[in-house]
C-alpha cells in the first residue's frame, strides 16, 4: 500500500483518479446503451464500474484486514441502474478500535465524494445475524449479499449463519405480507396513470420477490434455474424475463431523463421517454400512450406470473401435500379452498372450459381463488380463444350466463381481464387494455374505467348500498333484465383511442355483439342506444337550461320511453362516478336527478306535454302557495313580480322564486346591493342571490369576489329586471372542500356582508389569482375550444368553451366579456376533473360585428391556453 505522503499518490490524487475513471466508465456504458439499448449490459457495466471504484477506495482508506466489503440489496444482486443507491455492508471480524472507526468513516466519506448515493452499515457477524432476525428488510438484503473484497472465510460464515437462522416459512409469509402492503400503498393496481415501475403492482419488485424467496429457499437464483426445478415452465420463464427486461429498460431511461433516482412514470417524462425508446404516435394516440399501454401489458403479465410462481414456491416450501380434491365436475375440483383443474390439459382438450371456470367461481362462493395449476393452464391455453371459439354457441351462452349471475360478476370479469381471457373473448376490449385517457377527467385506463362502471352498476343492485343512491337502487330493482346494462357498460367506451366519435364506433361493436349472442331485437336496441347516447344525459343536465320545457321535450324525444330513460340515468351515474374521485359531486347528482324526474313526468302516458305557458303558470302558482305558508298576503309579491319577465320564472323553480320574493318584495328599488345566501339544496355549498343596479361589468366583479375567496361557481343565472336591476343567483362551493362538509352555515352572513360591500364599493377589477397548474395539464394539454353562435332571432348568443381548468379561469373569462361589453344572462359551469366545459347565454351590440366577434373569440382562446412549461431534460454522466 503506497504511503499517503508519496508524491503523486496523495489521497486527493487517488480520489480524483478514481472519480475520473468511474465517470468515464459510466458515461461509456450510457453511450453504449443509447446505441444498442442493451439494458442488462448497462446495469452490469454500471455495477462493474462501481465495484472497481469502491474497491479502490477501500484500499485507499486501508480498512482493517479482517473485515469484508459486501454489496447488498440491488447492488448485491449485481445490477445497478444509473441513479440507484449503492448499498454496502462493512462486515467486521471484530469490533472497531478508534483507528478502524476513522478508516471506515474515511471510506464512506470518499464514496459520497465520488458522487455515489451510499446506503451503508458497519456490523460484526453477530450483529448482522441479530439485525436480520429483527428486520425482514435487512434479512432480504443479506440474502442477496455479494462479496467485493476482504476475508472469504468471514463472508462464508455470514452466508452459513444466515442460512442456518433463516426460517424460510416465516420469510415467505413476511415477504408476501410486505408485497401486499406495498400494493395497497401504490393503489393496488398496475394501471396507475403514473405507475412506479419499481414498487407498483406488476413492477420490478414483483419479479424480485420471487427470486428473493427462491434464493432463500435454495430453489434457484434465476428464471432458468426455477424452470429447471419445475417451478416455472420454459415459456413462463421466457415471458417473465422479457417483460422484466422491458420494465428495466424503462427504469434506465427514467433515471437518465430525470438525472436522479426517479422510478415513477410521471407525466413530465412520459412523452420524452417514449421518444427515447423509439415509440411513435399511432393514429390519434400519442407516442406516450403507446408506451404506457405496452408498459401496462408487461405489468399485467408480471402480475399473472407472480401469482402462479409464488403459489408454486409456497407449495414447495410448506410441503403442502396434494389432498384428494373435492370433485365439482369432470373438469374441475376444489383443493385447499381453491378451484383446480382435474388434469393439466383440461383446457387444451376442452377450450370451452376456460370460460366455464369463471362461472364455477361465481356459483361456488366458498372458493377463495384459483390454483396455480389452473392459472397456468389458462395462461398457456389463452390463445385457443379465437374466432371459432367466439362463434361456438356453448361459449356464447356461458359468457351471457356470467353477466346474468346473481353474484360475483365484477369480481370474475376483473379476473378474466387479469388472466387475458376477457380481451381474447372480446377483441375490441383487448385494444383498450392499458389505454390511457388524457382528457383531464378520467383517472383510470379505459379498461379499468369500464370495470369501475360495472362495479357501480352492481352496487345499485345490493341492499347494503341502497342508502347511497336510493333512486338508482329503486330503478334497477324494477328494471327487467338489468344485466343488459352490464353489456352497455362493457361497450360504452370500447372504441376509445381509435379516433372519431367513440360513441358511434362503440355502437357498431355493441350491435355486432348483440347479434352474435342472439339477443332479442328489443334488448339489442336498448344496448345500442345506451352506447350511442351514453354522454347525452350528462351533456343536457350540465350544459342546458333544465327549466326550459323545450329542453326537456327534446331530451324526451331522444330517449323515447321510460325504460330507456331509467337505463340511461343508471348508466350515466355509474359512468361519471367511475371516471375519477374528483368528478362526481352533489351538484351533478341533483342536475341528473332533476332531468330524470322532469323527463319521466313527460314520458308518463297520462301526462300532457308541457309548454312554456303552462310551466309558467304552474311555477307561479306553486311559488304563491309557498308564500302563503309564510303568511304573505295575496298582493305582497306584485311589486317585485311586475319587474320580472317570463324568462326569470322559467329559469328558477318555485322554491327559489318564493325565497327571492320573501327577501326582496319590500325593497324593489334599493340604493345599495342586497345579497342573500342560504345553504344550497344540493347538500353542499351555498346559493347566493344578488340584487343591485345593473352594470356592464357586474358579472365579472361577482366572479372576482368568489375567486378571491376561493369559491368555485357551479351555476350562475343572471337576470335583468324591467326597472334596470340585476337579479343574479349563484351556486358556489369552496374549492377543494370535502363533500358533505357541514360548516357552510357559518359562511352565510360573511358572504352576504362582504359581497354587498364589494359591489357597492365599485372597486376596479383586480387581476385573477394564479393557481397551480396540474402536471397532467401541462404535459397533456387539452386544446381549448370556443363556439359563439346566435339564437334564431340573433338577440342572444350561445357561448360554449372547453379548456383545462385552473384557479381563476371563470374570472378571466368574465373580465374579457366585460371588456367587450358583453352581458351574461346565464352560465352553466361543468367541471370534469381538471377540465371545464362551460356554456353561457350572452348578448351585446358588438357581437353582430363579425370583426369584433372574431377578436373576442381570439382573446378568449388565448386566455384559455395553458402556458407551455414543459422542457425535455436529458442528464448524462
Amino acid at each position: 500500500m503506497p504511503d499517503d505522503s508519496t508524491p503523486g499518490n496523495k489521497p486527493a490524487d487517488v480520489l480524483r483518479a478514481v472519480r475520473e475513471r468511474l465517470h468515464a466508465e459510466r458515461a461509456a456504458a450510457v453511450e453504449n446503451f443509447r446505441r444498442d439499448h442493451g439494458t442488462q449490459e448497462l446495469v452490469n457495466r454500471m455495477r462493474a464500474a462501481v465495484d472497481t471504484a469502491v474497491i479502490a477506495l477501500r484500499d485507499e482508506a486501508r480498512l482493517p484486514a479482517d473485515c469484508v466489503l459486501v454489496a447488498v440489496g440491488g447492488y448485491g444482486r449485481g445490477e445497478l441502474f444509473p441513479r440507484s443507491d449503492v448499498d454496502i455492508l462493512v462486515l467486521l471480524g471484530q469490533p472497531l478500535d478508534p483507528v478502524g472507526h476513522e478508516r471506515v468513516e474515511r471510506f464512506i466519506g470518499n464514496c459520497w465524494d465520488l458522487g455515489l448515493t451510499v446506503g451503508h452499515s458497519v456490523r460484526t457477524l453477530d450483529e448482522c445475524i441479530d439485525e436480520a432476525a429483527r428486520d425482514i428488510t435487512i434479512q432480504t438484503a443479506l440474502v442477496e449479499a455479494r462479496r467485493l473484497a476482504g476475508s472469504r472465510a468471514l463472508f462464508a460464515s455470514l452466508r452459513e449463519r444466515l442460512a442456518a437462522t433463516l426460517d424460510i416459512r416465516q420469510f415467505y409469509q413476511a415477504k408476501m405480507l410486505e408485497m401486499r402492503q406495498r400494493h395497497i400503498k401504490h393503489d393496488d393496481t398496475p394501471y396507475s396513470l403514473e405507475p412506479n415501475v419499481k414498487e407498483s403492482q406488476g413492477g420490478l419488485r414483483d419479479t424480485q420477490i420471487i427470486l428473493w424467496i427462491a434464493r432463500a429457499a435454495g430453489l434457484g437464483e434465476s428464471w432458468r434455474e426455477l424452470a429447471e426445478r419445475q417451478l416455472i415452465t420454459a415459456a413462463e420463464a421466457t415471458a417473465i424475463a422479457r417483460n422484466e427486461r422491458f420494465i428495466k429498460t424503462i427504469r434506465v431511461h427514467l433515471h437518465l431523463l430525470a438525472g436522479r433516482t426517479e422510478d415513477r412514470l410521471v407525466f413530465d417524462l412520459q412523452e420524452q421517454l417514449a421518444a427515447n425508446m423509439g415509440f411513435s404516435p399511432q393514429g390519434p394516440r400519442r407516442a406516450s400512450e403507446v408506451l404506457m399501454q405496452r408498459y401496462y401489458w408487461a405489468a399485467k403479465a408480471v402480475v399473472q406470473l407472480n401469482t402462479i410462481v409464488l403459489q408454486n414456491i409456497g407449495d414447495r416450501i410448506f410441503e403442502r401435500t396434494t389432498l384428494p380434491g373435492r370433485p365439482i365436475d369432470e373438469r374441475f375440483q376444489e383443493i385447499n379452498g381453491l378451484l383446480d383443474v382435474t388434469a393439466d390439459d383440461v383446457f387444451e382438450r376442452d377450450p370451452a372450459a376456460m370460460l366455464e371456470a369463471f362461472l364455477v367461481m361465481q356459483r361456488q362462493p366458498e372458493l377463495k381463488g384459483m390454483s396455480a395449476r389452473l392459472l397456468r393452464s389458462l395462461w398457456h391455453a389463452r390463445t385457443r380463444i379465437d374466432q371459432d371459439f367466439r362463434a361456438d354457441p356453448r361459449n356464447k351462452a356461458t359468457f351471457l350466463a356470467l353477466l346474468q349471475s346473481p353474484r360475483g360478476i365484477v369480481h370474475e370479469l376483473r379476473r378474466m381481464n387479469q388472466t387475458s381471457v376477457l380481451g381474447r373473448y372480446l377483441p375490441a376490449f383487448r385494444r383498450i387494455i392499458g389505454q390511457m385517457q388524457h382528457d383531464l377527467f378520467h383517472a383510470y385506463t379505459v379498461d379499468q374505467h369500464i370495470m369501475n362502471v360495472l362495479r357501480n352498476l352492481r352496487r345499485f343492485t345490493m341492499a347494503e348500498h341502497a342508502h347511497e343512491y336510493p333512486l338508482c337502487s329503486r330503478l334497477i330493482a324494477n328494471f327487467e333484465r338489468h344485466w343488459l346494462l352490464y353489456v352497455a357498460a362493457l361497450f360504452h367506451d370500447i372504441a376509445k383511442g381509435r379516433g372519431g366519435d367513440h360513441s358511434k364506433l362503440g355502437m357498431v361493436d355493441a350491435r355486432r355483439f348483440c347479434k352474435q349472442h342472439d339477443l332479442p331485437d328489443e334488448d339489442a336496441d336498448l344496448v345500442v342506444f345506451l352506447v350511442e347516447q351514453h354522454l347525452q344525459m350528462s351533456n343536457v343536465a350540465q350544459k342546458r337550461d333544465l327549466s326550459d320545457p323545450d329542453v326537456i321535450r327534446g331530451f324526451a324525444e331522444t330517449v323515447g320511453d321510460r325504460r330507456r330513460l331509467a337505463a340511461l340515468y343508471l348508466l350515466t351515474v355509474a359512468d361519471i362516478r367511475g371516471t375519477s374521485p374528483k368528478v362526481w359531486n352533489a351538484w351533478k347528482a341533483t342536475l341528473l336527478e332533476n332531468l330524470y324526474h322532469a323527463t319521466d313526468r313527460l314520458l308518463c302516458n297520462d301526462a300532457p306535454a308541457p309548454d312554456r305557458r303552462s310551466a309558467l303558470e304552474e311555477r307561479r302558482a306553486e311559488a304563491l302557495r309557498i308564500l302563503r305558508l309564510y303568511a304573505f298576503s295575496d298582493k305582497a309579491h306584485e311589486a317585485l313580480w311586475n319587474q320580472l319577465d317570463v324568462g326569470f320564472f322559467l329559469r328558477h323553480d318555485a322554491q327559489t322564486i318564493a325565497w327571492l320574493t320573501r327577501s326582496l318584495h319590500y325593497r324593489v328599488a334599493p340604493d345599495s346591493a342586497v345579497v342573500k345566501a342560504r345553504l344550497a339544496h344540493i347538500g353542499d355549498g351555498l346559493e347566493v342571490a344578488l340584487y343591485t343596479r345593473d352594470e356592464p361589468d357586474l358579472f365579472a366583479r361577482v366572479c372576482g369576489y368568489f375567486d378571491s375567496k376561493r369559491f368555485t361557481i357551479l351555476d350562475a343565472r343572471v337576470h335583468t329586471t324591467r326597472n334596470g336591476y340585476a337579479l343574479d343567483t349563484f351556486v358556489v362551493t369552496e374549492a377543494g372542500s370535502v363533500p358533505g362538509r357541514n360548516d357552510y352555515r357559518s359562511l352565510v352572513s360573511l358572504v352576504e356582508t362582504e359581497l354587498a360591500q364589494h359591489i357597492d364599493n365599485h372597486a376596479p377589477l383586480q387581476p385573477p389569482s394564479k393557481g397551480r397548474i396540474g402536471r397532467e395539464i401541462r404535459h397533456f394539454p387539452i386544446e381549448p375550444r370556443i363556439e359563439l353562435v346566435p339564437d334564431e332571432r340573433a338577440k342572444f348568443y350561445f357561448l360554449t368553451m372547453s379548456a383545462a381548468d385552473r384557479s381563476g379561469l371563470l374570472y378571466v373569462i368574465a373580465r374579457l366579456l366585460a371588456e367587450f361589453r358583453v352581458s351574461v344572462h346565464s352560465a352553466k359551469i361543468m367541471t370534469l376533473g381538471d377540465r371545464v366545459e362551460d356554456s353561457f347565454v350572452v348578448s351585446g351590440t358588438g357581437l353582430s360585428d363579425a370583426k369584433r366577434q372574431l377578436e373576442l373569440e381570439t382573446r378568449l382562446l388565448n386566455a384559455l391556453q395553458v402556458p407551455d412549461t414543459t422542457a425535455p431534460t436529458s442528464i448524462v454522466f
